[in-house]
């Protein structure tokens, strides 16, 4: 699979879009295929926006969480080195990618959206690491060391899966922009990260902000 195939998936929302390989800028080390910036720069109609609002290709942006979370991961390499990881929400792929890259031992990348398992093996390539694809948590049989996740919690209705990760491994990282707490015990905030979405959608600077949390069961 190559970067031909993503093309056409984000050209069913949006027949002039193109995708190149970025490299991220808090660790450049990673590079990741996303939606030119080029076709962000203009004016969209309503039926695009319609079509956008429909269908959102996440997998086609690294979001501020996404590489804040895999920025932590590369500069904290003991925390996935030799263990098995889950990646939740996963989009481009960018935090499983990071995971691989900081020496775990095998790592999952599950995501609901068929694209985004394009995008997820596609990246995995471009970076030399192997990804295993999933696209549905309920799915999964294997229990992990630790999961990771990043800017899911936008939508409350995915509040209940901070629970539930914790009956799927004894470790759990989350980043997220958007929600500034987690009164969720065992969660606690480790530290703030500031960057942005690639490309840059000139979010609101408390959007750049980037919350990590942990929790544990042990």
């Amino acid at each position: 699979m190559n970067i031909e195939r993503l093309r056409r998936n984000i050209q069913h929302t949006l027949p002039d879009a193109q995708i190149a390989e970025t490299p991220l800028q808090l660790c450049p080390e990673l590079k990741l295929c996303l939606i030119s910036a080029d076709n962000m720069s203009r004016r969209f109609s309503e039926d695009e926006i319609r079509e956008i609002l429909d269908k959102t290709p996440y997998w086609s942006f690294c979001w501020s969480s996404g590489q804040a979370m895999a920025y932590y991961v590369l500069q904290n390499r003991r925390l996935t080195e030799g263990r098995s990881i889950l990646d939740f929400g996963s989009g481009s792929g960018v935090v499983a990618i990071a995971a691989a890259m900081a020496g775990a031992k095998k790592v999952v990348a599950c995501d609901i959206d068929p694209d985004a398992l394009d995008a997820i093996r596609v990246n995995a390539d471009l970076n030399g690491v192997e990804i295993h694809t999933c696209e549905s948590f309920d799915r999964l049989s294997d229990n992990f060391d630790m999961i990771i996740t990043a800017d899911f919690l936008y939508d409350k209705e995915n509040h209940y899966f901070l629970e539930k990760f914790l009956s799927y491994a004894p470790l759990v990282f989350v980043a997220e922009s958007r929600l500034k707490t987690i009164d969720v015990t065992p969660y606690e905030k480790l530290t703030e990260i500031t960057t942005t979405s690639l490309p840059d959608l000139y979010e609101p600077d408390e959007f750049k902000k980037v919350s990590i949390y942990r929790a544990s069961n042990f």
